[in-house]
Formats: C-alpha cells, sequence, structure tokens
C-alpha cells in the first residue's frame, strides 16, 4: 500500500493519465481491506502499479489505483463505472495528477522531488487562499484602538487575495529589496545558476526590484527555493513568483 499524496479533489479538472480516481466507497472499509480488494478488481483490466488509499477524514471513500498504460486505466473506467464494492457503486474517473510512482517511473528522482515540490506549493497556495477567505469571513464589526493602529502601521492584506509568499508557481520570479550595488550582471550571475534560466530583467527607474525569467516552472522553483531570504550585501532578498 502506497502512503504517497495523490489527492485530487472532486472538483478537480481530470486529464487522461495512468491513475484512476476512485470516489463514492464505504467509508468503514479498512484500508489493508480496501486496497485489496481493488487491486484485485481492478487488475483484471491491466498492469496494476499501487493502489493508493488514506486513513485521514478527509481522504475517506476515496482511492487511486495507478497503471502502467493509459489504455488500462481507460478500459477500467469504462467497464467498472457504478460497477458496486462495499454495497456502494464506484465513481471513477482520471486522475488530476500523476502519482509520484508514475512520475518516478518516467522522469526519475530528480524529476520525483520536482514533482513534490510543485504539489507542495500548490498546497500551500490552497491553504492561503482558504485562510484569507476565513479571514474576511470572520471580520468583527467593531475594532479596538490596538487593532487601528496596528492597520495604520501596517496595511493589511485585502481580504481574498493572496499573499506573495503564497503565490502559485510560475515561470517568472519577482525580486525585492535588492541591493543598489547589485547590477544586472551580478544578478544574472546568481540567478542563471538554475535550470531554464532565459533572461533578468530590471525595471527602469525603479531600484531594489527585477523580474527572472526561466523557460519552465521547474526552474523558477528551484531558483526560488534557493535564494528567498539570500542575503546580498547586507540586505535579506525577497524572492517571490510573479502575480499573474
Amino acid at each position: 500500500m502506497s502512503t504517497e499524496d495523490g489527492e485530487t479533489p472532486p472538483s478537480a479538472t481530470f486529464v487522461h493519465c495512468t491513475s484512476v480516481y476512485v470516489k463514492n466507497i464505504d467509508e468503514r472499509i479498512k484500508i489493508l481491506v480496501l486496497v485489496e480488494t481493488l487491486r484485485e478488481v481492478f487488475a483484471e483490466y491491466g498492469n496494476v502499479v499501487d493502489v493508493i488509499a488514506k486513513k485521514s477524514i478527509k481522504r475517506r471513500g476515496q482511492a487511486f489505483v495507478v497503471y502502467d498504460s493509459i489504455d488500462s486505466a481507460q478500459n477500467a473506467i469504462d467497464e467498472l463505472q457504478a460497477f458496486e464494492i462495499f454495497g456502494k457503486q464506484m465513481h471513477l474517473d482520471f486522475a488530476k495528477t500523476r502519482s509520484d510512482v508514475t512520475v518516478l517511473k518516467e522522469e526519475g528522482e530528480q524529476g520525483l522531488e520536482q514533482h513534490k515540490r510543485h504539489r507542495l506549493a500548490e498546497k500551500e497556495r490552497k491553504q492561503a487562499i482558504e485562510a484569507a477567505n476565513a479571514e474576511s469571513v470572520k471580520r468583527p464589526a467593531t475594532e479596538t484602538l490596538a487593532e487601528r493602529s496596528a492597520k495604520t502601521a501596517k496595511p493589511a492584506q485585502p481580504a481574498g487575495v493572496v499573499p506573495d509568499e503564497y503565490l502559485p508557481p510560475n515561470k517568472v520570479l519577482f525580486l525585492r529589496e535588492l541591493p543598489e550595488d547589485y547590477g544586472k550582471d551580478g544578478l544574472t550571475v546568481i540567478f542563471s545558476r538554475f535550470p531554464g534560466f532565459k533572461e533578468l530583467r530590471l525595471v527602469p527607474g525603479r531600484k531594489g526590484i527585477a523580474f527572472v525569467e526561466y523557460a519552465d516552472e521547474e526552474g523558477a522553483i528551484a531558483a526560488k527555493e534557493a535564494t528567498a531570504g539570500m542575503t546580498l550585501g547586507d540586505k535579506a532578498i525577497r524572492v517571490t513568483y510573479q502575480r499573474q
């Protein structure tokens, strides 16, 4: 039984991959029993590489079955849709993303690490959105003097707006609080070390900020993780994804 994170919310946009998302399963079934049952049922339609099910309350009643080919996954969905196990009809679809097992097989250890970093960044982004929305809902009708003073000293993040630190990954990084004695050449030396580097752009007339573009998100993720909070001169720079 795998413990990898292959979560796919029911509202997700599904894509064709080798993993089948299974839901509407009796939540009382023990994980080991569920995994073995699904493996046996789905093995009729191809080579089952892994079966993923979790104990957490949020993940009960669902699972993932990973095949070694898209054709096998498609056949299973076609033939087992509404098939009844444990007294309930299964609801099947393609999973939103590839499983860790599939990524490891196709891209190796390095690709798997990038896949996990991207998944973690997306999870943090969603948590930030949920927290921002929750804060806007519970905003008090009246504020204390201390609260008003705090807002005056530091403007509050607008309700529902994701903080810069939790923006979703993209190919462009936004650099801030750069020391004035670091020009384009010096910054390029730092950020060109990461895969897929394309260019570093300064903003005419604006000191202390710049943009770095990479060929893909993986390069930007690697650069952000390695340089966020880096000290240049006597300043710790800020590195976030560009807001889109």
